[in-house]
Order: C-alpha cells, then structure tokens, then sequence
C-alpha cells in the first residue's frame, strides 16, 4: 500500500469512528421514540457497520442510506433538541431564581427615599418630559398622566372604574358629561389627581400634568441569609405569612411580601426619642443612636433629601413615645424609611427568621438615581421638609 492509500485509509478510520460514536449517541437519544422494529434495526446498523470488511468510505455511505430509511424523525430533532435546552435553562433560571436572585418590585413609598413604590411625578421641564412615551417607559419606567376638564361639572363616584389592559392599569372617571382616563389603579388615580366629590371643577381644571412612574425594580440577593445571620441595618425583602395587623392578616390586608429596613436583631432593645431610633444590643446596659451601630442609618437621620428620621405613631401598639420593645429570640424587627407612612413593626411586630426572603442588591428599573446597587446613594443636599412626604413637595423639592 502506497503512502498516501496509507493517509487517505487513515482518514477513512477516523471517520468511521466518528460517525460510528454519532450514532450510538443519536441510538441512546432517541430510544425512547423508537418502537421494536426500529429498535433493533438501529443496533444492526450499527453493528454492520462495526464488522463491515467493506472500504470504510462505502460502509459509512450504506450507513446514512439504511438510517435514513429508518425515519427516525430527525427533522423534528432540531425542535426537541431547542425545546430541551429551553428547559434547561428554565430549570437553571429557577435554581438561581431560588438560591441567589430574585426580582422583586416596589410596591409603595414606605422606604422612600431609599426606594421608590408606584408614584406621581410633575413636569420638571427636562428633556426627559419630550422623550416618545414607549421610550420614557423602557428607560424611566413612567407612563404620561394628564387631563383638563372641559366642563364645569361635579365627579361621578359612580363612574370611576379601572380600565386597563393586560400590561397596564389605568382608570376611567366622568365630570359633568365627558369621562377622562388617567394611569394607574383608582386609589393611586384619586390620590395623585386629588379627585373630590364634593368639589365642582372648572373647565380648563389640570387634572394632571405630570406622570405616574411603575416604582423601583430590584434584585434581592439571597444566598448571604444561608452564609451569616442577617445585618442590622440590611434593606430586607421577607413574607408576611403569620403577621397581623388588628387582628387581620397582613398577607390579605397588603401583600404577600414586604420590604423594610431590618433595625433590631434578637435580643435588641429598641426605642424612638425625637426622630432618632435608640439601640440597645443583647448584652449591653447603655442605648446607642442607631447611626453608631451601622453608618447606613446616618442619612436617615440627616434631614436631607427627603430623609425624617423614625417617627413614634399614636396609632401603633409598639414604640409608643416614651416605650420600649425587645426583639424575641430568632425575630427581627423592620421600619420603612418613610416612617410617617410605614405600616412596618410598630403594627405587626417582629419577623421571625423563617420569614426573611433576602437583602435588596440591585436596582436593575428604571433609570434613576437609585439605578445600580441598592441602597447605596447619599441624600441630596435638600433639607427635608418639614410637612415630610406630601402629595407634590417631595418630588418638586427632591426630584429623583
């Protein structure tokens, strides 16, 4: 045999092996869709072309003439082969989903001006209010509101009503004769567009001018709670399964889950004096100003930027002026940074550990100031009014 017979049978080995090795794996693969008949036609091609005495180029082509005479479906393997990735990549998604990163979307203002919950924003003359609205929404995450009356007339209680479709909430309403929609669900609606029934409104009224921003999206980061215990002063996501609120459960009464800012571990002694939560940790005789223990709380009680500070509430059964409370063993106790209108564990209490869901990390919607690492932005350089959080002072003050 001449050399280059000598490469060229060489070739022909390697491939051989190759195709031989292709289709013992497509055998395993498709065992499953193949009936008896076809099963072992299968295992004696491939034992034909294992023991072939035939030129290896022959043997292989009398292989992919019987294999294709075997109808194996391969035209549809493609599809099946993308649906199982698609699975995989489902099940992998879930796995990080549930032992790292989870999405989670603010639903309130209770942690402004940390983070922002669905709210309304005026006109700040900005480039930004002439940006396209499907390009204000992919970037800002906010939708136009606006609305003037065109005749005198009364608001019809009758006639307010949502009006959305699948992938937004807006809500209907009529004065006098004419019905206006503005975004959002009808609570939100009646508070930013400061809807009265006893009020008659003039023709030329401003509605809204403005928009309704969808609030902050993040990450919340979970595998740290399975590496160390929680942080005092960590923005934590946890479920609200077992806590109440007079009585009724807070699941039904505002959500499933919640997120606040964790400010006494178990055995911490906790009071609020003149805006400034105290501290006093397990083990310790002396309270300490939380900004002692955790610098995170310092901007909280600058007075800056929207930040008040953590407020005794008349209406809450825990951290009354002047009161004390001790966090139980394996609890934690939560205060929204926007304490004046928290419903947090003055209310309902400590959180026991089983509850924790995890650490707010990244705020990855909509583009703002807060748009990167959670919790990480210092208070702008405003003091904070003294009415705190009304319906337009902050956001004119404060901006975002």
């Amino acid at each position: 045999m001449s050399f280059a017979d000598r490469i060229k049978s060489f070739f022909d080995r390697r491939q051989r092996r190759k195709l031989l090795a292709e289709l013992r794996t497509l055998r395993h693969a498709e065992d499953d869709l193949l009936d008896d008949a076809r099963r072992r036609e299968f295992d004696a091609l491939l034992e034909d072309l294992e023991r072939s005495p035939a030129p290896h180029r022959e043997a292989m082509a009398a292989a992919r003439g019987r294999l294709g005479k075997l109808d194996l479906g391969i035209r549809h393997r493609a599809l099946r082969e993308f649906l199982d990735l698609l699975l995989v990549v489902g099940a992998v998604a879930a796995g990080i989903r549930g032992l790292f990163l989870q999405p989670f979307r603010i639903p309130t203002g209770s942690m402004q001006p940390t983070l922002y919950g669905i709210h309304y924003q005026y006109k700040s003359g900005s480039w930004r209010d002439k940006l396209p609205a499907s390009l204000e929404f992919a970037l800002f995450g906010r939708r136009r509101a606006a609305a003037r009356v065109t005749e005198n007339g009364l608001i019809d209680l009758e006639s307010i009503r949502p009006s959305g479709g699948v992938f937004t909430s807006d809500t209907s309403f009529r004065i006098g004769s004419h019905d206006y929609t503005l975004p959002g669900e009808p609570g939100k609606v009646i508070e930013y567009a400061e809807l009265d029934p006893e009020r008659l409104y003039p023709k030329g009224y401003s509605l809204a001018d403005g928009f309704l921003a969808i609030g902050d999206h993040l990450f919340v980061e979970r595998l740290s709670l399975y590496l160390r215990p929680p942080r005092r002063g960590d923005v934590t996501v946890f479920n609200t399964e077992g806590l109440e609120v007079q009585g009724r459960k807070l699941s039904e009464l505002s959500g499933y889950y919640y997120i606040k800012r964790l400010v006494g571990l178990p055995g911490d002694t906790l009071k609020i004096e003149n805006g400034y939560l105290y501290i006093k940790p397990q083990g310790e005789s002396e309270f300490k100003p939380a900004d002692e223990l955790d610098p995170r709380f310092k901007k909280i009680f600058s007075g800056k930027g929207g930040y008040q500070g953590y407020r005794n509430d008349p209406r809450a059964p825990l951290l009354g002026e002047g009161e004390e409370y001790v966090v139980p063993d394996d609890h934690y106790f939560m205060l929204g940074d926007n304490s004046r209108f928290s419903l947090d564990g003055r209310f309902f209490g400590s959180v026991p550990r089983r509850n924790l869901v995890g650490r707010a990390f990244l705020v990855f919607w909509p583009v703002s100031r807060r748009w990167g690492a959670a919790d990480s932005r210092s208070p702008r350089d405003i003091p904070t009014a003294k009415e705190g959080f009304n319906r337009g002072s902050y956001r004119v003050m404060y901006g975002e």
